[in-house]
């Protein structure tokens, strides 16, 4: 596969918004931390340097070598890497007389420049710096400016270098993308040719070439990410895939007998592995969300082995990591201030022998989607919610007892059902009930109760990175918090969330 364009990291919170923009274009990239890339740069057309949290001016700047891509390779900066050129390159970086946060107008753009192609002038931007661009670099020409910021975007004479203190990617800045498209298509004449069906091709391809006849077991977990892995693997190496679907216990409501049905009709070849009282009692106790997942993480990865163990001479464990799961465990300066852990990103224990393959390793969930569509997978499947991999056991809040599934899976079965009778499951990208840790007095006929909280979540995503909370319809909320304190035992009270993310992540835990 051509990697086309290289993303560098300085910790940017809106890095990954860059990667989305320039997939948007069809163009394939990838991001690295800007101290951690690869030192064969041969299969790239061109280098991308995001913002970061951090001044070009204190000590503990981040400092990156540019020798061998800077006049090498068309280069954009964008914010951090505008001031980090200018600022080691020559020009002068200093202190905004106030923070640039927001909107801001382009009130001048340089004539005839491409960079600037089908931009009007006045067009808005999104700044957010608190440095900024007094003195351009050595040989740098101005491009743009606005009301406060003088240099909002300059090149660099006798290279394909640009560079922007404002950010294309994010969604205010208007002409943002077709800044973008100007760079990489027509300065940097990166082809647009990054679709689901030249990527089936290629990972097709790659996996065969990688894999060869080896034998590969999957861990399949309904969700949409696992079976696109699965029908892209079954379709490079058929009959040499193993799929395993674990019963952790902590799955929807009859889950595990209906998604193995469903995946013995799609052609795959399925074991079901109901490891549902293994997994409870490892966690009984446990209240702790990091070390509940790292239990259910160590417990899935030991099912596997002894599962692995009975097929003969398998080699490969394939995995549906997707590049979300990628970006939250990686940071630029070592493992990350953990958001959440995956299990499914980091590698194996020494003590499995089987090496990782990963097919979704570079895709954002609605790139899956469509390239499961590509596929063939039936659009009910491809339209289901995420699903945590440590399942319903980060929905329960505190420690986890077969009681506490039970209320969980009936109340979440109820609300999702009433999303899809509704006609609203499809305008949800994520829904979900919480089990609270706190019981709530409540009267029930004459007798007074003392019972659970559960919480209702439905947000609003592309990628799961930033959520808005879903405004379901009042009417709706009624009849399901009716329905779920009428029906299941132990719960006398329902509230719904309407916290976006960030601050609030979509799950609780």
């Amino acid at each position: 596969m051509q990697h086309n364009v290289l993303i560098l990291d300085f910790g940017s919170q809106y890095t990954q918004l860059i990667a989305r923009r320039v997939r948007e274009l069809n163009i394939f990239c990838e991001i690295f931390p800007y101290n951690h890339y690869p030192t064969d740069l041969s299969s790239y057309k061109a280098v991308i340097l995001g913002g970061s949290p951090y001044s070009v001016r204190s000590e503990d700047a981040l400092k990156i070598d540019l020798d061998h891509i800077r006049g090498k390779f068309p280069l954009l900066a964008v914010c951090y890497g505008a001031q980090y050129l200018s600022h080691f390159s020559g020009g002068e970086v200093a202190a905004s007389n106030t923070r640039e946060y927001g909107r801001a107008n382009l009130n001048y753009i340089k004539e005839d420049e491409v960079f600037f192609e089908n931009v009007d002038l006045n067009s808005q931007v999104w700044m957010s710096h608190s440095d900024t661009i007094k003195h351009l670099p050595t040989n740098g020409v101005k491009l743009a400016s606005t009301h406060d910021v003088e240099n909002a975007a300059y090149r660099i004479e006798g290279e394909l270098t640009y560079a922007i203190q404002f950010h294309p990617e994010v969604s205010h800045s208007i002409d943002g993308k077709q800044i973008l498209e100007n760079f990489l298509v027509k300065i940097a004449e990166v082809p647009q040719n990054f679709t689901p069906n030249a990527f089936v091709d290629d990972c097709v391809k790659d996996l065969q070439e990688k894999v060869q006849n080896d034998k590969v077991v999957l861990g399949l977990s309904g969700g949409v990410d696992s079976t696109v892995a699965a029908v892209l693997l079954h379709k490079a190496i058929g009959k040499n895939l193993y799929c395993i679907f674990v019963n952790n216990g902590l799955l929807r409501k009859n889950e595990f007998e209906s998604v193995l049905h469903q995946y013995k009709d799609m052609g795959l070849n399925v074991k079901g592995v109901d490891a549902s009282e293994r997994f409870l009692s490892e966690l009984a106790g446990v209240d702790d969300p990091e070390t509940k997942r790292k239990i259910i993480g160590r417990v899935f990865i030991e099912v596997f082995d002894d599962e692995s163990k009975i097929i003969e001479d398998v080699s490969w464990l394939a995995q549906g990591t997707i590049y979300p799961d990628v970006i939250e465990s990686v940071s630029v300066k070592g493992p990350s201030a953990t958001i959440k852990s995956h299990h499914n990103v980091g590698g194996l224990p020494d003590f499995m022998k089987l090496k990782i393959v990963e097919p979704l390793r570079m895709l954002f969930k609605d790139e899956v989607r469509r390239v499961g569509a590509t596929l063939g997978i039936d659009a009910e499947l491809l339209g289901r919610h995420p699903f945590p991999g440590p399942g319903l056991s980060i929905r329960i809040l505190g420690d986890i007892t077969p009681e506490k599934v039970r209320i969980l899976q009936e109340v979440d079965a109820i609300f999702i059902d009433g999303l899809k009778s509704q006609g609203l499951y499809d305008k949800v990208w994520q829904a979900g009930a919480i089990l609270l840790p706190v019981n709530s007095v409540g009267v029930m006929g004459d007798e007074r109760t003392y019972e659970k909280v559960v919480a209702l979540r439905a947000v609003e995503s592309t990628d799961g990175m930033t959520a808005d909370w879903v405004h379901l319809p009042y009417d709706f909320l009624m009849k399901i918090s009716n329905e779920i304190i009428n029906k299941v035992r132990g719960v006398n009270r329902v509230v719904y969330d309407i916290s976006s993310k960030p601050p609030a992540t979509i799950e609780w835990e």
